[in-house]
């Protein structure tokens, strides 16, 4: 690895891979048929989406730095409910699952594209290097390597500009919100929001600053104090990685308005579909830097996927938990991926078609967030819990507004049904 890449990977944290993971493709296919269905008309969600994952996701990091759990973790010990607990990891397990396998479908689809091969064999090598990876490599390995994939969503960037584009029509989509009350648009807009704030973010977020915590505890063989240079630094890594998230979001959008909308090609229901179409419009390149991505950001999102649920189902039955402890030390985690993944593999072999398991997943997904944005607000005003380090009147705000959103965004979901 080159000496300066490597010097500027080490100082990105979980923040970055979150961030990265939340552009997953079943992310790429709503994106790609806002831009396709809408034009640039959706481009002023990637503005408002941005300081709200930014707000969520910082606490749900400084939550795990401070306290050294999980998020799950924490909410079992303030809050003593175990049908909410078990509920919420019945929801949470069934949406990474279905999210993973809708994933795969994506990601098999595109990997024919490149190579001629069967879907279920691309599907079923994809979910063998995801699982080899988590479960014979240690942490630092992992996190180094998906550091690595979060280069794939810059071919987005680079399809973007690659693409003849409008930008005074950009800035003026972006800036200026143009709702629409069809029921098309608004079920967009929900599903934008359900697939950007997404609870599988948020577990992963807590569990993996614990981690990194962990780790370096191990290498400096004392304990790590939580101190405000530390909150800086984990504010800074969130930041990008959310930043990050939504330009990569805004350029996905970007491309496909000025191609596929502006060409009459309205109706698409993958990821795929949306490359393919691509070719003949904006030409090769970016059809395949699309694709290129699809493949790249699968690879680092159903880690994500299955990770999160294995945090989030063992911190309520007391497993040991962790990627960070080998298999043999953490069973019941492990067998959370496996189960994950291997069962998001079987949903290729039934006739599931993946826009419909991302709708199923957008609605448990609706169902758990504005639950769960309640807690972490109220976990990280909790000064028994944060001490000193409780939320600041702009987090409180942004936070509040989120719920409000969400909340809002769910019982929209039920109505435009």
């Amino acid at each position: 690895m080159p000496r300066n890449i490597k010097k500027i990977l080490s100082k990105f944290g979980p923040g970055i891979i979150t961030g990265a993971s939340d552009d997953d493709p079943s992310g790429i296919a709503t994106y790609s048929i806002a831009g396709a269905s809408q034009g640039y008309g959706l481009l002023w969600t990637a503005l408002l989406t941005f300081p709200l994952m930014s707000a969520i996701q910082e606490m749900c990091a400084r939550i795990g730095a401070v306290t050294e759990k999980g998020l799950m973790g924490n909410i079992k010990t303030h809050y003593k409910s175990k049908i909410l607990l078990y509920l919420l990891a019945l929801l949470v397990i069934t949406a990474n699952t279905i999210n993973i396998g809708a994933d795969l479908a994506g990601m098999a689809a595109a990997s024919t594209l490149l190579v001629p091969i069967p879907k279920l064999l691309a599907a079923a090598i994809i979910t063998a290097i995801v699982l080899v990876l988590m479960i014979f490599f240690p942490y630092k390995f992992i996190a180094t390597n998906l550091k690595w994939l979060t280069f794939a969503l810059f071919a987005y960037i680079a399809a973007a500009l690659v693409t003849e584009q409008d930008w005074w029509e950009i800035l003026k989509n972006t800036l200026i919100p143009n709702i629409s009350t069809s029921k098309e648009t608004l079920t967009l807009i929900i599903a934008i929001l359900g697939t950007t704030i997404s609870p599988y973010l948020f577990f992963w977020q807590a569990s993996e600053e614990v981690e990194e915590i962990k780790e370096e505890e191990k290498e400096k063989h004392k304990n790590i104090i939580v101190t405000k240079h530390e909150l800086k630094s984990l504010r800074e890594d969130v930041g990008v990685g959310m930043f990050f998230s939504n330009l990569v979001m805004f350029a996905i959008i970007a491309t496909t308005a000025s191609t596929l909308y502006a060409n009459g090609i309205n109706k698409i229901e993958t990821a795929d579909q949306a490359a393919k179409a691509l070719e003949p419009i904006a030409g090769p390149a970016a059809s395949l830097l699309f694709t290129l991505g699809i493949i790249g950001t699968g690879l680092l999102a159903i880690p994500v996927l299955a990770g999160a649920a294995a945090y989030a189902v063992s911190e309520i039955f007391g497993w040991k938990e962790g990627l960070s402890k080998p298999f043999h030390k953490a069973k019941a985690f492990y067998a959370i991926i496996i189960f994950s993944s291997v069962v998001g593999f079987l949903m290729n072999f039934s006739n599931i078609n993946p826009f419909k398991a991302l709708f199923a997943t957008a609605v448990l997904y609706g169902l758990i967030s504005p639950i769960l944005i309640l807690f972490i607000l109220l976990l990280a005003n909790n000064k028994q819990t944060m001490g000193t380090k409780v939320n600041g009147k702009l987090a409180n705000l942004l936070g509040g507004f989120t719920l409000l959103l969400m909340t809002a965004a769910a019982i929209g979901f039920f109505v435009t049904l």
